[in-house]
């Protein structure tokens, strides 16, 4: 169901992109007490937060704002006496706000339909209450009034079969979860734009699409004495590069989040997965909660909802938080070995949601924030001698006499800092995770359960290739002279990549006349706007390789999981390495399976699309018949059998098995001969793969020492260790520019945009992946890899007898096209020495033209034929256009820099000011 208030997916907007980066912050009576000045007090701070969010071109039209108190009893009690609803005692009734459609008539089929879930689910619709909003005194701008939604107050009776408060919130979680999933399948009009910002017995959410100097006036309520809480959870939004709607303002249900989460589409995935394994006593039919996660809404909301579900599945709220945004473990050596380990054990369930963020979290018992592990949001708490604890993202949001302060500080990367109200206290970092580290015994399941692969017994590696037969699979992957010189030979030297300037002027791969390995279809995303990338070097610490290959648990089982699992300090394996892990296929803990990835290279048009059908099957039937790590092998390659590309089939058959949800119960290694540089690998983690081997890289080190690429001091075991350590280096490096810091989290987090694939391509095998380009499909990848194939094993006598030269790096006269070549080299260069303008004239045109037709993108641009000329008279006046922004009708912000310049030559001439 598309989000209420966003566009659809068009042109290079896509609304699976929301994300905020926002003002937040908490206030809290330490002791519990209610007041309405905690509210009072929630509501300045939140405008004086003002400048964290943000507005449209109008100025009164917000990106959201909003306040999440505790429900205000004596408050809606009497209001609910005065409509003639009885409510029953505190912690026995539940209350939502309800965003409804403005249309009576809707309206009441979509509380009618509510109504039925409630009572299917034992309890009973108490009655409903129009909560007053005023858009006059609010000034709430034309955009924001365009998609309001008609406001009201849910309120449910707990049934006699529910036992305590507990119990009845999870059966106002599963009644609001079967409310959101029939909505999507009603023909109630304006069914998309029913919400339920919040469904609770101890809390309740005011929020919408405003400024957060609105949110006072547009909800009078809140300013009634009556209205009272021991806490204030405060938000204001700003949606970075994103459209603003009611259903996307802070906070959530739980939570309220400045920042963003990088690894969204993994945790998406592979929580879609995980469903397939959902089972707990705690939910009479776990299906009724499937899916779990609501796609239309942004990366909190998303995240929200993880929250909520191990809530509401048993886990502690701050074990919860800590499962989805873990500090850094893995590189911290003065971290307890307690506490180590219950972090090594908490990957295993979940990776991180990873990204930017600071995040306040509560259930209305307690209430808190944790910073990321980078710590790359401000947080700042203050604490006061008559008991108020104010934590926001940044000081001076609320006056506070120096005299009344007891202490005061900022959360640091990867701390929790948490207040409990049924204690009455700050829960220390410290004492509240080793607690949880020492609940259960970490140490021992990782002892049992957690095999690293140093440690599993050594099995013969496959054989190597040298000589004639390195060199035909070389030119069967696509290998070329420069591939050694440039790539292999500087990382097997010095362990890292060899430095190159930035830019290129060859074609992109969907406008290149030569066969280009998919690899370069794809390119890596980067951190924008307010989510900064990281020093992979500098900020080592923060950065984990680790990876555990094999299947997850039940994550509704808080207990100790019950499976095995082999642990990898990099995620790049050598031959012995992949060798032992193969071997696991008698050993029922792990049952490996080995799945060629192999097609015949004479079977006509479709024989790929076959072959990648045929690996599902055989995935399928694998893990059906018990097996827990499937590796994909490309070895068996010969003049019968061309490799199916290693992208394609980690890609293809990891988004099936999501579809399927069966991602979870394996894990996928991926023996390999294709991939040789960074950019190769980073993509075959960022699609799926828990180790990667690539055993015809590591082979080559024999070629480069006959070519001269690598000095003969450094020996083979040597060279291969140099490179598996640049790959691990160099994938790290290429996370990290998008904010990310765990490989675990980068895997299968499809951090990568699609140019030249064509759509129903991208859908099958790289599903839900930026494209905003079409081109080719899975018939002309079939065809480059055979064309590689071709010159490995020719049909023709007379055949190509070795690597290609490539010429990606520097211009050959039978290699790749470059837009700097001889020619409009040497039209340059005599141009400015002799300079003729005909010459220069000669230059620009072939510049011009080989961009048009061989090049660059921006070549293919036409510029549409001109439309009718527009009267002048619908033509604004620069007076008029001078006037609005003198009555304050039109804002600075709202115009370009181009137009600034424009409007103040126009401003000069009438005599105004720019």
């Amino acid at each position: 169901m598309q989000a209420p208030g966003l566009p659809i997916a068009q042109g290079l907007y896509d609304p699976a992109h929301e994300h905020d980066a926002c003002g937040v912050g908490f206030i809290v009576h330490l002791k519990g007490v209610r007041s309405h000045q905690i509210i009072d007090d929630g509501m300045t701070a939140l405008e004086n937060l003002a400048h964290r969010g943000a507005c449209g071109c109008e100025e009164n039209t917000g990106d959201g704002a909003g306040l999440l108190i505790q429900i205000p009893d004596d408050f809606l009690r009497e209001e609910c006496t005065r409509l003639g609803i009885a409510l029953p005692a505190a912690g026995a009734y539940g209350v939502g706000l309800f965003f409804a459609p403005r249309d009576a008539a809707a309206r009441a089929s979509a509380c009618e339909l509510f109504t039925e879930i409630v009572e299917e689910e034992g309890q009973h619709v108490l009655g409903w209450r129009d909560v007053p909003v005023d858009t006059v005194a609010a000034d709430v701008g034309e955009s924001a009034r365009a998609t309001e939604p008609f406001m009201m107050h849910a309120f449910i009776g707990r049934g006699s079969s529910v036992g305590d408060q507990d119990t009845f919130e999870r059966r106002l979680f599963i009644i609001r979860k079967r409310f959101e999933h029939a909505l999507e399948n009603s023909d109630i009009p304006g069914a998309a734009l029913c919400y339920f910002p919040s469904l609770s017995s101890r809390t309740l959410v005011y929020k919408g699409m405003l400024i957060g100097t609105q949110v006072r006036p547009y909800f009078p309520e809140l300013s009634d004495p009556r209205t009272t809480s021991a806490m204030a959870m405060f938000h204001s939004r700003f949606s970075t590069n994103t459209f603003p709607s009611w259903k996307l303002a802070h906070p959530y249900r739980m939570i309220s989040h400045n920042g963003e989460i990088n690894t969204l589409r993994g945790n998406i995935n592979l929580m879609n997965a995980r469903q397939a394994l959902f089972a707990s006593p705690l939910f009479d039919d776990v299906e009724k909660i499937i899916p779990v996660l609501d796609e239309t809404g942004s990366d909190t909301a998303i995240l929200d909802n993880a929250l909520e579900l191990l809530v509401q599945a048993g886990w502690p709220l701050p074990q919860a938080m800590m499962l989805l945004i873990p500090e850094a473990w893995s590189g911290h050596r003065s971290m307890p070995a307690e506490k180590q380990a219950f972090y090594e054990y908490q990957a295993t369930v979940m990776e991180p949601w990873d990204g930017p963020a600071s995040v306040a979290f509560t259930d209305g018992r307690a209430i808190g924030a944790v910073l990321d592990r980078n710590g790359l949001r401000p947080s700042r708490y203050v604490v006061t001698k008559d008991d108020i604890v104010l934590m926001a993202s940044e000081v001076g949001v609320l006056p506070i006499a120096p005299d009344r302060i007891l202490k005061k500080g900022r959360l640091e990367p990867g701390k929790m800092f948490l207040v409990s109200l049924e204690e009455g206290r700050i829960i220390d970092d410290t004492e509240l995770k080793m607690g949880l580290a020492n609940a259960k015994p970490y140490g021992a399941w990782l002892a049992e359960h957690m095999h690293p692969l140093a440690n599993l017994a050594p099995a013969a590696p496959s054989e190597t290739y040298e000589g004639e037969a390195l060199r035909e699979r070389m030119m069967a992957f696509g290998y070329t002279l420069e591939d050694l010189k440039y790539i292999l030979g500087p990382m097997m030297t010095n362990g890292e990549e060899a430095t190159g300037s930035m830019g290129t002027d060859t074609p992109v791969a969907v406008l290149s006349q030569r066969a280009q390995p998919l690899y370069n279809y794809f390119q890596q995303l980067f951190a924008q706007v307010t989510n900064p990338p990281l020093d992979a070097i500098r900020e080592e610490l923060v950065t984990s390789a680790f990876t555990a290959v094999g299947p997850e648990g039940n994550l509704l089982d808080t207990g100790l999981s019950d499976v095995h699992l082999v642990k990898l300090d990099s995620p790049f394996v050598d031959n012995e390495q992949l060798a032992r892990i193969v071997a696991l296929k008698d050993d029922p803990r792990f049952r490996t399976a080995v799945l060629p990835t192999l097609f015949p290279a004479q079977d006509g048009a479709n024989a790929l699309e076959h072959a990648m059908d045929r690996l599902f099957r055989e995935a399928e039937d694998a893990i059906a018949s018990g097996a827990r790590i499937l590796v994909l092998s490309d070895r068996g390659v010969d003049r019968e059998h061309a490799p199916i590309p290693a992208l394609l089939a980690v890609a293809g058959l990891h988004n099936h098995l999501v579809r399927r949800r069966l991602r979870t119960q394996v894990g996928l290694v991926v023996e390999t001969g294709e991939p040789r540089e960074v950019h190769h690998f980073a993509l075959l983690v960022g699609y799926g793969a828990s180790a990667v081997n690539p055993y015809l890289a590591l082979d080559g080190v024999s070629r480069l020492y006959e070519d001269g690429y690598l000095d003969r001091k450094i020996d083979i075991a040597e060279a291969r260790d140099h490179y598996l350590k640049a790959l691990k280096k160099g994938v790290v490096k290429v996370m990290s520019k998008m904010g990310i810091s765990t490989v675990q989290s980068y895997r299968g987090a499809q951090i990568f945009e699609a140019i030249g694939l064509a759509p129903a391509f991208v859908d099958a095998y790289f599903t839900k992946t930026t494209s905003r380009i079409a081109g080719i499909g899975i018939a002309e990848v079939q065809r480059e890899a055979l064309t590689h194939h071709e010159r490995a094993f020719p049909t023709l006598e007379g055949g190509v007898h070795d690597l290609d030269v490539g010429g990606q790096y520097q211009w050959r006269r039978d290699g790749e096209y470059h837009l700097f070549n001889p020619d409009t080299v040497f039209r340059l260069q005599h141009a400015t020495r002799t300079n003729q303008m005909n010459i220069f004239r000669e230059y620009t045109s072939l510049v011009n033209e080989q961009s048009k037709q061989l090049a660059t993108l921006r070549g293919l641009f036409t510029l549409k034929p001109a439309g009718p000329p527009v009267p002048l008279d619908e033509v604004e006046s620069a007076e008029h256009l001078f006037t609005r922004f003198k009555t304050g009708a039109m804002s600075y912000g709202s115009i370009s820099a181009e137009a600034h310049e424009t409007l103040a030559i126009a401003m000069n001439r009438i005599g105004g000011k720019s």
